[in-house]
């Protein structure tokens, strides 16, 4: 629980074709408007919704569907994968211990720890667009990526991915309004 608790959340720039050269001050997500689901969980779709919106207009951008000054599309990529990791446990038993006390820890009685131990987790990816409507040409995309171990938590970090998603694409913006 605490590792997966620790584990990081990247953030990678993509797919700049106009650098952010005016202050923009409202939005819409496409998504939400037509209907368009990113993640292949409706529960975690709807909390990614919400928190976009919710996040962006407490950094002061205001909602709006008819004549927006930035337009907000995201998706996902959720990749089942396993990990595959091998146990170094010494193979020679303790000397004097098995000799003297037959119930003592041996590894050779716990034979079945030594070799390979598999491991499920999720790759999960949030991709977030953000496009200039007037000149429809992507300020920017933002990648974020982490690892989920537990499905019980998967929509805590898709959060948390998306929380560090809208701080790097505020930073941006207010870089480039300065």
């Amino acid at each position: 629980m605490l590792l997966s608790a620790c584990s990081s959340i990247e953030i990678f720039k993509e797919n700049t074709e106009i650098p952010i050269a005016k202050p923009y001050k409202s939005f819409v997500i496409i998504n939400q408007e037509v209907g368009m689901r990113g993640f292949s969980s409706q529960f975690i779709d709807q909390q990614v919704q919400i928190h976009l919106q919710e996040a962006l207009e407490a950094n002061g951008l205001v909602y709006d569907r008819e004549h927006p000054d930035l337009v907000i599309r995201y998706t996902s990529n959720e990749d089942p994968r396993k990990r595959t990791s091998t146990n170094y446990a010494p193979t020679y038993p303790y000397w004097g211990y098995r000799v003297w006390d037959p119930w003592a820890y041996s590894n050779y009685m716990n034979s079945l720890n030594n070799g390979q131990k598999t491991t499920s987790y999720e790759l999960v990816q949030v991709i977030v667009d953000f496009i200039d409507p007037e000149k429809d040409k992507f300020l920017m995309t933002l990648t974020g990526v982490t690892e989920v171990s537990n499905f019980k938590t998967k929509d805590n970090k898709v959060l948390k991915t998306v929380d560090k998603i809208i701080v790097d694409f505020m930073e941006d913006l207010s870089i480039a309004s300065e």
